[in-house]
């Protein structure tokens, strides 16, 4: 089970997600509560181990802008949150950037997105609730009609309490959290981001041995 700890700000929010042994820590670089700078993102994006992937988050900026901030910050890969098209993507590509692709299931959209992982030629997707960055759930039942294929991360809502069933309705490839492992909004809690990582890897395993078990 792949885990992105996103909206990290500090150093200490770095070392909590290592930690904690999350795959990826995701830095904010467009207007959010959690926005970074270019250049506390790149010091901080210096301190990860090789093992955790750096991960750049903009939405609202044309592509050439999101690449331009993505290299400035030193991350090691780029997540494109919200309407870009695939020229958007086509256009980053030859960047030395890991492409993630980030979108949701609009109830009141009449053309549903590109969910098959690499669509855009992004390396991951993810798959978030349509109000996105407010910690907000959304109706996991949707995926029985509209389900992502490949190297997909859920996300909306997430926390150390409803992770676990979450994993085990939506099925996913990795999980990605903001709000939920914080104390205040904007503020992350290391404990709470200790639980999340626990409480998801745990889930996958279980999830792995029963599959084993009715194989």
């Amino acid at each position: 089970m792949f885990v992105k700890v996103c909206g990290v700000r500090n150093a200490a929010d770095v070392a909590a997600g290592v930690a904690a042994g999350a795959d990826a820590l995701g830095f904010m670089l467009t207007e959010s509560v959690r926005k970074l700078d270019t250049g506390t993102a790149r010091a901080l994006a210096a301190e990860l181990p090789p093992g955790v992937l750096s991960v750049g988050v903009v939405n609202g900026v044309p592509a050439a802008e999101a690449g331009r901030l993505a290299l400035a910050a030193g991350v090691r890969a780029l997540q494109l949150h919200g309407r870009y098209t695939r020229e958007d993507f086509a256009a980053l590509a030859h960047l030395p950037l890991r492409l993630l692709r980030a979108t949701h299931l609009d109830p009141d959209s009449a053309e549903p997105p590109e969910l098959a992982t690499g669509a855009y030629g992004e390396e991951m997707l993810l798959l978030d609730s349509p109000s996105y960055g407010r910690g907000e759930r959304w109706d996991l039942g949707r995926l029985e009609s509209a389900r992502p294929s490949g190297k997909w991360l859920l996300a909306g809502g997430l926390t150390p309490a409803n992770v676990a069933g979450a994993i085990r309705v939506a099925k996913p490839w990795g999980v990605d959290v903001s709000s939920g492992v914080e104390s205040s909004r904007g503020i992350k809690d290391p404990q709470l981001i200790r639980d999340f990582v626990a409480a998801a890897k745990n889930a996958a395993k279980a999830e792995n041995a029963e599959n084993v078990e009715n194989a």
